[in-house]
């Protein structure tokens, strides 16, 4: 067991919320960099793919494990979703410079309908791979919006948005947004419940981020929902028996 990194304080105003900015580095300088550079090779190995489609890539690269177990970022969701710990997904989510797609207003929780017995412990830390601003398309959330009901959805472009629906504009009270503008090496961490979305990049820079997802192992992964699908214990006991792939 690692030392939690946020106090009680942070983590009431996460529970409150639905989310919580870290400003200060999450990983070493040297570990940050490792990291950087496999996204950069990832990239480089794969011409003219869109660089916001590298979705659970730890499923077939082991070198991102050392960064998604690291203590620095399991110390980072402990305190948000107690001490048994198991690593749910990843994803690379890049946007390209003037070209990168729009995320629509959605909740992880309801893209992932039927995969868990419930949704209330799930933690997404979105570190920084890029400077993050909202000239380049930031992630936006809605605070406390983990805490409404169920959301319907309409059909989106997917050539325009990264999925193909999104939460009814007229349920979104756009002016309460909140925008994630984060450092290299910084992070957010936010509730899978949490409605949120991002505009698209227009800007000259790219924006990437690493979406690292965790969920607390008392939960139950409903394996016939979730076939191919691969877990890993972090921490502590796998208390709801989930098969996983390390014990």
């Amino acid at each position: 067991m690692g030392r939690p990194r946020l106090d009680a304080t942070a983590a009431a105003r996460y529970q409150e919320n639905g989310y919580h900015l870290f400003r200060a580095p999450v990983l070493s300088p040297d570990k940050f960099a490792a990291l950087t550079a496999l996204f950069e090779e990832m990239v480089a190995a794969n011409p003219g793919r869109r660089t916001d489609t590298f979705d659970t890539p730890h499923f077939h690269e082991p070198r991102l494990f050392p960064f998604l177990l690291d203590d620095a970022v399991i110390d980072l969701v402990e305190p948000l979703i107690g001490p048994n710990i198991g690593l749910w997904s990843s994803h690379f989510i890049s946007k390209e410079p003037g070209i990168g797609r729009r995320t629509p207003w959605h909740t992880d929780a309801d893209y992932w309908a039927g995969r868990f017995d419930r949704y209330d412990s799930i933690v997404t830390v979105w570190l920084a791979i890029d400077a993050s601003d909202r000239e380049n398309g930031c992630m936006k959330v809605i605070p406390g919006s983990h805490r409404s009901a169920t959301n319907a959805y309409a059909d989106v472009d997917t050539e325009a948005n990264l999925f193909p629906t999104e939460i009814r504009p007229e349920d979104v009270r756009e002016e309460d947004a909140v925008y994630f503008e984060l450092a290299p090496n910084q992070c957010s961490l936010h509730d899978s419940r949490i409605i949120h979305g991002a505009e698209a990049n227009t800007s000259a820079r790219r924006r990437c981020g690493y979406t690292m997802r965790y969920f607390d192992m008392a939960m139950r992964v409903i394996p016939e929902r979730n076939p191919g699908h691969k877990l890993w214990l972090c921490r502590g006991e796998n208390v709801a028996g989930n098969p996983i792939e390390n014990g």
